[in-house]
Parts: C-alpha cells; sequence; structure tokens
C-alpha cells in the first residue's frame, strides 16, 4: 500500500485570472457561520448570482452560474495551462466557525467526457498547500455526481506534538498541521495538472457532523502518559467491543466460534471458491481468464468462473509497532522472559519517518493477544482459523503480503507477491523508491533468483492463481522515465540504450540538436550529460523511450515468472499511479493488469481505447475514527457503519465493471495503535488488534460475497438487454 500525501499542492490558489461570468443582483444569499449547537449539514453558502463577485476567484477557469430547478448551481471550465486550475471561495465574512462541526462537504457533478480528479483544499491563514490547509480528492466519471468530504482533523495541542512521532494519525485524528476549525477562510476547488480541460459544477457546499472535543485534552503529559494499554489499544477512549481482560477475549472466542459455525460459506461454491451453480468450462487444473457473456473472469482449476474476493496481509503480524524511544507509551509491555517475550523483536524497515534508517526494537500486539486468546497452540489455531473465517465471510482469495505458511495449507485460493530489482533508473524518484532498469543483467538475475524459491511451493501449486511483480512503482507521466534516463550518469544501461535508441534514429548529433534544440558535441557529450532537453522539443524521443523502458520491463517479468511457472498468471506491478502508456505496455505482457485503487468505487474504471485486458483491484480499503485508532487510512468514512456500506458499494461496482475479475482488501487485521515501522496506524482490517472482527465489515462482507457471481451474471444480463434497446447497437 502507498500512503497518499493529500498537502502536495503548493499554491494552487495563486495567480487567480481569467474570466469571471457571475451575475449580480441586490438580494444577498450568505449564510452566517453555523450554529454551535447544530450537528445536520448546514450550508456554507447559499448559491445565488447575487453574491458578490470577490467570494469567487478563478484561476486558469471560467465560472457562471447555472439555474437548476428551484436553485443555482456554479459551473466551473476549467483550462490547462496553469498547474491547478478551479476556483477559490471565499468566507462571505472572512471566516466559518465551523469548530462544532466534523466534515467539509462538497456535492459536485462531472459534466465532462472524460474522467475528473477533483481536490478540495480547506484552508486556515497562512495556507500553503502544506501547512494550515487539508486537501482531499475524490475520481467522478463522465456524466456523474459526486461527495468530496474533507474531515476537519484538529490541530494537535502544543504540548503533545514533541512526545507523538513515529506515527502517521494522532489521538482523535488531530495533526501537529491540522486546522483550527473556527477560522476556515477559503474553499479551494482545483484539478491538479490536468493534461486538457475540464468541467464540472458546484452543486452545494456544506458542513456536517457534531464535534465533540475529546477529554483526554484536558489530561495534560503528566496524565495523558501511558495512552496504549496492555492489549495495544488506546487508553483514553471506549468503544463498542473494546478488550478490557483475557476474560474478553475468550468470550470472543466463544462467540466467533459460533458465529461460523452458522455462517459456513456459500452454498455454490466449489472447493476453490468458483461458481458450482454456473457453467462448465474448460478444465485446466489451474486458474485461467477467459471473456464470458462480455465479461472478463477468471476460470478455476475445475473449469467453473471464478471472482476472486479476496484480502490482503493474511497473517498476524499487522499490529507490529516500534518500541524504542516510546517505551513511556505503553501501559504494560510483558516481560521479555515470559512467554509472551517472542513477540519482541528487532527491524529496520522504514521507508520514511521517524525511524528511517534506523535499526529499532518492536513488539507485536495481535501475536500477544492471539497468544492470550487461544493458548500455546495458538499458531497453529490462527493459521487454521484464517481459512475458515475467509470461506464463512465470502472471500475466496488470500491477497498479497499474505504468510506463506497459511496460504500453503491449499485451502483458499492465492496469490505471491515477488519483489527483486537490480539497479535503479539512478535519475527516476518515487515514494517507495527509484524505478529498476530493466535493461540492467542484474534485473533479470534478481527475479530469476526471487522466483527459483517458488519452485516446488507455488509454482505448479493449483491453488495458486499467479503472481503480483512488485508494487506500486512510480511510473509518472509518459515522459518521466526516459527523462530520468537522461538525468542518470554514463554508466547506466538504460541510458546507454536511449542514447544507442537516438543513434539509430539520427544520423549524426547535429540531426538530433536539430530536433532537440541542442548542442551536445557529440554522442559522449550526451551521454555525460545530466540534463534532459527541452520536453516539447523532444516528445517523440522521450515518449518512444519510456515505451521501450515499460514494455522491457513487463516482457521480461513475464519471461522470468513463466519460466518457473507456467501455469500461473502473470498479475502485473500493481499500478498505483499510472498513465497510459504504462498500462498499454503492462496489456501486451500481462495476464491480467494490476491496480491499487483507493477510491469510492472502481465501477467506471476503464482501459485505453483498443485495451480488452482483465483487471484485478489488489488494493482498497476504508476506515474510520470510532474504534479507538488514530487515522481512518486512505479513503475515510464516519465510522463502522458507513464503512460496511462503502465496502459493499465499492464490490457491487466492481462486479458490474465487465474488466474487473476481483478486488483485494488491504488489509486482514489493523494496524498497531502507535504505527508500523513507516508509521501507518490506519483502521483497516476486518479485525481489531485483539483479533475480534468488525461486525459491520463482516456482514457486509457477506452481504455482496454470498452473492457474487448472481450479481455479476445479473450486471452482465443488463448491460446486454441495455446494448439491446440501444438503437446504435442495431445498426
Amino acid at each position: 500500500m502507498r500512503f497518499v500525501a493529500q498537502n502536495l499542492f503548493k499554491h494552487p490558489a495563486k495567480g487567480l485570472g481569467q474570466t469571471l461570468i457571475l451575475g449580480f443582483l441586490p438580494i444577498l444569499f450568505l449564510i452566517p457561520s453555523p450554529k454551535a449547537s447544530q450537528g445536520q449539514e448546514i450550508p456554507l453558502l447559499r448559491f445565488h448570482p447575487s453574491l458578490p463577485t470577490d467570494l469567487f476567484l478563478p484561476q486558469d477557469a471560467q465560472i457562471q452560474w447555472v439555474h437548476r430547478g428551484k436553485s443555482y448551481v456554479l459551473r466551473v471550465q476549467t483550462g490547462h495551462t496553469h498547474p491547478w486550475p478551479g476556483v477559490t471561495i471565499r468566507a462571505p465574512q472572512g471566516q466559518w466557525d465551523l469548530s462544532k462541526q466534523t466534515e467539509l462537504v462538497v456535492k459536485l457533478r462531472n459534466i465532462g467526457n472524460s474522467p475528473i480528479q477533483i481536490h478540495c483544499r480547506v484552508d486556515n491563514p497562512g495556507a500553503d498547500g502544506r501547512k494550515n490547509c487539508i486537501t482531499k480528492w475524490i475520481w467522478i466519471g463522465p456524466g456523474q455526481s459526486g461527495t468530496l468530504v474533507v474531515p476537519l482533523r484538529r490541530r494537535l495541542p502544543q504540548w503533545l506534538v514533541p512526545r507523538l512521532y513515529g506515527m502517521r494519525g494522532y489521538p482523535g485524528g488531530m495533526d501537529p498541521n491540522g486546522l483550527v476549525a473556527s477560522n476556515i477562510t477559503q474553499v479551494i476547488l482545483f484539478l491538479n495538472h490536468p493534461k486538457q480541460n475540464h468541467s464540472f459544477e458546484i452543486l452545494r457546499l456544506s458542513a456536517r457532523g457534531h464535534y465533540q472535543r475529546p477529554k483526554w485534552l484536558d489530561l495534560g503529559p503528566d496524565r495523558f502518559f501511558p495512552f496504549i494499554d496492555r492489549y495495544g489499544q488506546f487508553i483514553h477512549k471506549e468503544w463498542p467491543r473494546k478488550t478490557h481482560s483475557d476474560a474478553d477475549l475468550r468470550q470472543r472466542r466463544q462467540e466467533e466460534t459460533q458465529d461460523l459455525a452458522a455462517h459456513p460459506g456459500p452454498k455454490d461454491w466449489d472447493r476453490f471458491g468458483g461458481w458450482t451453480s454456473g457453467p462448465q468450462l474448460r478444465s485446466t487444473g489451474f486458474f485461467r481468464v477467459q471473456k464470458y457473456h462480455g465479461q472478463w473472469w477468471l476460470v478455476d482449476p475445475e473449469g467453473r468462473l471464478f471472482w476472486s474476493h479476496g484480502i490482503d496481509c493474511v497473517h498476524w503480524r499487522n499490529a507490529t509497532t516500534p518500541i524504542t524511544d516510546r517505551e513511556f507509551y505503553f501501559a504494560e509491555l510483558p516481560p521479555r522472559s515470559s512467554p509472551l517475550g517472542v513477540f519482541y523483536q528487532t527491524s529496520n524497515w522504514a521507508p520514511l519517518g521517524y525511524y528511517k534508517g534506523r535499526r529499532y526494537e518492536t513488539f507485536n500486539f495481535t501475536g500477544a493477544n492471539l497468544y492470550r486468546k487461544y493458548g500455546p497452540d495458538w499458531l497453529s489455531i490462527f493459521r487454521e482459523l484464517c481459512h475458515r473465517r475467509l470461506r464463512s465471510w465470502g472471500l475466496n482469495t488470500i491477497g498479497n503480503w499474505s504468510d506463506a505458511s497459511i496460504y500453503l495449507i491449499d485451502r483458499t485460493p492465492y496469490v505471491v507477491a515477488i519483489h527483486a530489482v537490480g539497479r535503479p533508473i539512478e535519475g527516476s524518484s518515487g515514494y517507495w523508491g527509484k524505478f529498476p532498469d530493466p535493461f540492467d543483467p542484474g534485473f533479470i538475475q534478481a527475479l530469476r533468483k526471487r522466483m527459483a524459491a517458488e519452485r516446488d511451493r507455488s509454482a505448479g501449486d493449483p491453488w495458486c492463481i499467479g503472481y503480483f511483480v512488485h508494487n506500486e512503482l512510480s511510473w509518472g507521466d509518459e515522459l518521466s522515465l526516459a527523462e530520468a534516463a537522461l538525468r542518470s550518469p554514463a554508466d547506466q544501461p538504460a541510458k546507454q540504450q536511449f542514447v544507442q535508441f537516438l543513434r539509430q534514429k539520427y544520423s549524426n548529433i547535429q540531426a538530433l540538436n536539430r530536433v532537440w534544440g541542442t548542442h551536445y558535441a557529440d554522442w559522449q557529450a550526451l551521454l555525460h550529460s545530466t540534463t534532459p532537453p527541452d520536453r516539447n522539443r523532444a516528445r517523440e524521443d522521450l515518449a518512444a523511450f519510456y515505451t521501450q523502458i515499460a514494455e522491457t520491463y513487463f516482457r521480461i517479468c513475464r519471461q522470468v515468472v513463466k519460466e518457473v511457472a507456467p501455469h500461473q498468471l502473470y498479475l502485473g506491478c500493481r499500478f498505483s499511479q499510472s498513465n497510459e502508456r504504462a498500462i498499454r505496455a503492462a496489456a501486451k505482457y500481462c495476464d491480467i493488469i494490476s491496480f491499487n485503487r483507493y477510491r469510492r468505487s472502481v465501477a467506471n474504471l476503464r482501459l485505453p481505447e483498443g485495451v480488452d485486458k482483465p483487471v484485478i483491484i489488489g488494493e482498497f480499503h476504508f476506515g474510520a475514527l470510532d474504534r479507538g485508532l488514530f487515522s481512518p487510512g486512505l479513503v475515510p468514512v464516519a465510522n463502522q457503519q458507513q464503512r460496511a456500506q462503502a465496502y459493499i458499494r465499492y464490490v457491487r461496482g466492481a462486479l458490474q465493471n465487465p474488466w474487473i475479475v476481483g478486488v483485494h482488501w488491504f488489509q486482514y487485521g489493523d494496524q498497531a495503535t502507535t504505527g508500523r515501522g513507516d508509521g501507518e496506524n490506519y483502521q483497516i482490517g476486518f479485525l481489531d488488534v485483539c483479533d475480534t472482527p468488525y461486525i459491520e465489515t463482516i456482514q457486509a462482507c457477506r452481504q455482496i460475497g454470498y452473492r457474487l457471481y448472481t450479481e455479476r451474471i445479473r450486471s452482465a444480463q443488463n448491460s446486454l438487454r441495455s446494448s439491446k434497446a440501444s438503437p446504435s447497437s442495431r445498426q
């Protein structure tokens, strides 16, 4: 999973200009600051042409009022020359007091012909895109409406700031760079570096929720610490099914035993989770892909239609947290000489944050709680229980990052994560690191060494669906990797390949200089230069070599996977951010193209024109702050009920999408309250740190999971009826 920094867009409201099309009438429709006693949704402005024009500041955009029924909406038509085209909406009296609300809500409609990512930045005085503001975003398909919600994350009190570290989220969902909710000065709706013009409408701007100030804010540092109990939970808050004793753990075990017995799993699944009530297709003894009635499907080893409904990180290490320098956080860490001492370890995995570049000690709260719950034989009980749970919950796949000792039991189909690189492209950059150089001989050697470990293990195992190779690589835009090669040193294999490509295309260096507008003395000068040319003049060559990088990467990955596991599927690289050129290269070599898609829906996910390949979603999740954790993850919701509803909507949308053959939730259990090595501490599990299932999420998973196949077939039938009814389909 990738942490998506939301406040990356520095100064999206500067340089305001362009056409402002606003009428003015003598009546003003201003809304005073919301009353403190209200918890319902409250409009911040009643949209009307009579509003003062200086409240709306367009940036590389035209705005105008559009009358809809009994009300008005604000239409925004953006250009794409400015990095952040959009509109700033200022508070009428200089500020909105949202101290009693929890969320700012913007209702939007995309009136263009292509998907659009709309960002909303909520500002305090002095906001600059990183400080004194919060930014969230939403994807909206063409002709669709969406609700963009910005949680009003409060500012962490100064007495806590220097003593809380190693975490992404903080108690109460607060943040050192959070908002002063009583002084919201403006809201900015903008796009981030669009490549074309877009049009959208702002239908409503409001605030909602009822903020309750946490009582622990009055404790002060002497009484606040320690703030984590012996089970790894936040001490200063209560919530349903919080664990207070070992007896609670045993009671939860008994309750779940009864629940699993009452819900053994869907009756129309074969042993792999394929659809026994569906058609009998060709059986190969392994998973494969096939298009059936206009939809892509997996087909299981017995020839049954299979749709991969899975979950990532099926293991017991999810709540491992660093304790070095933070022992004072914890009320009762067990003695290292006790049976729970095995849950102390050391680690150096921290790609960013407080522990980056350090070796530190950790403690695993989930492991300790499993021991308390199941006794000395906890590990074998847990491994068996994972399979039973997944079947009962309506899940049929063990997803990425899972424990081999669990998935190799061969009771639930699974995927395997492969990660190996040689030398990176030195001039590249990315959240998780530099992009691997596919022209480096070490690249294929490293992959072959890693895949060799799967011989006589997952390779050739009928339960293994296939392999993801790498995760969330930084593909950038369609020129970036070629530019990165040129920024690299002269001995970079990708750079040498690029120069060779150019030498074959151009008769001499002077011919290249004329096209690029450069002044290289010879080919060696180009090889030793680390300054890329003007991307507009060199665009054709940069784009062509980007394709060569991408296709070489995917070709080698496929080759290495198939050398060892010819019967398993190559599932791609799990795109987080991508571009059309990279996706087309993936389609050329992947059996299934994979995306990690942290959005509200994937119903409208589309591949580039002319590309028809199955797609799998490697990661998605939703989280809330009502169960004691400090961060809701990448897609927040208000509470567990909303999380359950969001789960159903997401999976249902995927089932309706003819390309998607599965979705995998990230992840099996909650992350530690105080964060993993890189600080992630998200409420994103099906189980909490005490191994207690989230009832609402489980019920939602069963509701959609038990009827996966009938819902997907029904969507195909509806699509067929719709196409027959369309005049264009009969031409």
